[in-house]
């Protein structure tokens, strides 16, 4: 099967079918620079998915990292950074063995074909120009046959008439010799053309166009194969890549299988435990009798007039913990704005301001600051058990949700965290400080060392040019022992706390009591009977105990503090601010807590919209027998 047998007149469908595969190649090679295009794109996506999730330096998100579940997120990050650069690798693969490759050899068989075309349309030029010789011979050689019959037929004409000179007669028979001489040598010539256009042609169909159709079959059969290994190195470059990404998705198993729940609760429970006891029961509290009514002792009481050290605890508790009380009613005894309220617009209409007034802004505050503005400010609550309910609630939301709040700016032996969190800050303090001692101590040892071999060899340097950073260094681990005795002596103390409720770790756990008595003390005295007497007994108002209380299921269910009358807001205002509420201009609302002092009122536009308000921006009617009760 050969070209230049079966296909030797086929010149012109043979260039367009060689052109037409040539094409084809460079079609491939588009699509595998698009392939390598892709997989670059997608590598870089994944890159940078994988650092858009990466943990920020010294941020809240690194302490998240420790975490089994975290760690193996972190784990698979990483996976998928290694799964990116394989990516990567078959972009660089397929654009040197594939792209490049291909390129090259177009290029070579483009020249190739011009080159066995070039020759084809030679050849068939030169049988063409054999062709007209041929043609022109032959054109020759019937025209001189014509003009010599012409010259014999004039010759005899002439010979026969009689009339005609002799020398008439010799002149024609002369011209028809001549012609015919003439028509023997183009027969002559017609018949060498002829055996030479023949041997030509017999040359042309039989050796020089079957030589040159075959290299031009062996032409295309070489690009055919080229592109073909192509292909296979198209798959054998994934392939190659495979095993990399089945180890990176292993280990991406690998780290899902260690996550341990287990130890992430108590991963949480190390991070959370404050160290402080849950609350006791609530007393029961009898007010059948008018005239004598007392505050029980409850867990908020302090037992340390009796001499007792303990309280007791495991009592039953009444279904839900003071934890998950509800949001929205533990928020707002906290969120009232602090700061001045904004004035009210210079007119009636909003439009009077360009902007509207601003809604205050909450500012961090000091605990301290919003703790004693707390327990200065008289609560209206209408009976002792209200009061010890709000008291604990606030204390307790202070005590839980707010160490981070204070854990960055607090005492250097950590005493206002709570116990289980102080001893794990201390003992995080004493393992950075050993690890400052050990590097320390490192560098003296090799500085020891190099001081000995600048004593054996004077030559390798002065051995007294050490000496004072010896010194510096010893005088650094001393100030390192010291700092760890004392975090150490903290933490014994600590650790000898925690498994009893000494007096003092009970006074430790109690860190607003002091401040706690004054407001119970104000309480209690607006709380006198009609005769003027109290019940109750100033030891147990001092001796009241913060944070343990265990509520009853009525808590959760306890009705909203009652309207002391309505409100009408003067200006429109925009509560951006947690804490606030938006009023719109003319709007009606119920007033639950006046102006204390401090130019903001507390309103309510439902049951489940309350929030504070700028006193001057709403014009307040109160009811008369609430404010009077």
């Amino acid at each position: 099967m050969s070209w230049g047998t079966e296909l030797w007149d086929q010149f012109d469908n043979l260039e367009k079918h060689t052109q037409w595969g040539i094409d084809v190649l460079e079609k491939y090679i588009k699509f595998v620079k698009e392939r390598t295009e892709i997989e670059l794109s997608y590598a870089k996506q994944l890159r940078n998915l994988s650092k858009k999730y990466q943990p920020k330096k010294n941020s809240k998100e690194e302490e998240e990292y420790r975490y089994t579940s975290t760690r193996a997120f972190l784990a698979t990050l990483n996976e998928m950074n290694d799964y990116a650069g394989q990516h990567e690798v078959i972009s660089e693969n397929m654009t040197s063995l594939i792209t490049g490759e291909l390129t090259r050899y177009v290029q070579e068989l483009k020249q190739e074909r011009k080159s066995h075309f070039h020759d084809g349309r030679k050849a068939q030029q030169h049988i063409e120009t054999c062709w007209k010789q041929l043609e022109a011979s032959k054109r020759r050689f019937e025209r001189d046959c014509k003009e010599a019959d012409r010259a014999q037929q004039y010759f005899e004409k002439m010979d026969a008439d009689i009339n005609v000179t002799k020398a008439d007669v010799e002149k024609a028979r002369q011209q028809a010799q001549l012609r015919h001489q003439m028509a023997e040598d183009s027969k002559a010539e017609y018949s060498s053309t002829l055996q030479k256009f023949n041997s030509e042609q017999h040359d042309h169909y039989y050796t020089h166009i079957p030589n040159i159709f075959q290299k031009i079959q062996e032409m295309e059969e070489r690009r055919i194969v080229r592109i073909g290994e192509s292909m296979k190195t198209f798959a054998e470059v994934d392939r190659q890549v495979i095993p990399i990404i089945g180890k990176c998705l292993d280990e991406i198993t690998k780290a899902a299988e260690s996550i341990d729940h287990k130890n992430d609760s108590q991963l949480v429970i190390e991070a959370f435990k404050s160290g402080f006891e849950p609350p006791g029961d609530i007393d029961f509290e009898d007010f059948t009798q008018p005239m004598k009514r007392t505050v029980s002792e409850s867990s908020l009481s302090n037992s340390r007039g009796d001499g007792k050290s303990e309280p007791k605890f495991g009592g039953k508790s009444k279904g839900k913990l003071w934890p998950f009380i509800k949001k929205n009613k533990l928020m707002s005894l906290l969120t009232s704005p602090h700061q001045p309220p904004p004035p009210p617009p210079a007119s009636a209409s909003p439009s009077a301001v360009p902007n509207g007034p601003q809604s205050p802004k909450q500012q961090k505050e000091p605990l301290s600051h919003r703790f004693n503005e707390f327990m200065t400010s008289k609560p209206k609550i209408h009976c002792f058990r209200s009061l010890k309910r709000g008291l604990s609630l606030k204390l307790i939301t202070l005590n839980t949700q707010v160490w981070s709040l204070i854990e960055g700016a607090g005492p250097e032996d950590f005493s206002n965290l709570p116990p289980e969190q102080r001893r794990k800050k201390l003992q995080q303090k004493v393992d950075e400080l050993n690890k400052d001692i050990q590097k320390e101590m490192d560098q003296r040892d090799a500085l020891t060392k190099m001081k000995d071999v600048y004593v054996k060899n004077p030559q390798m340097g002065d051995a007294a040019s050490v000496d004072h950073r010896l010194a510096e260094l010893g005088q650094n681990i001393e100030k390192l022992r010291l700092e760890v005795q004392k975090f150490e002596g903290w933490l014994a103390e600590v650790e000898g706390r925690l498994p009893m409720r000494t007096e003092q770790a009970r006074r430790q756990s109690g860190l607003y009591e002091a401040q706690n008595t004054s407001a119970v003390n104000s309480c209690a005295q607006d709380r006198e009977s009609p005769d003027g007497s109290y019940t109750e007994e100033q030891s147990q108002e001092t001796d009241m105990k913060v944070p343990a209380t265990d509520f009853d299921d009525e808590f959760d269910d306890e009705e909203p503090l009652p309207t002391i009358g309505t409100c009408k807001a003067l200006y429109t205002f925009e509560g951006q601010n947690e804490g606030t509420i938006s009023v719109a201009e003319g709007e009606m609302l119920y007033v639950i807590e006046e102006d204390k002092g401090d130019g903001w009122t507390r309103i309510r536009r439902n049951e489940d919209e309350e929030g504070y308000v700028p006193t001057s921006y709403v014009e307040v009617y109160l009811d008369k027998n609430a404010k009077d009760s």
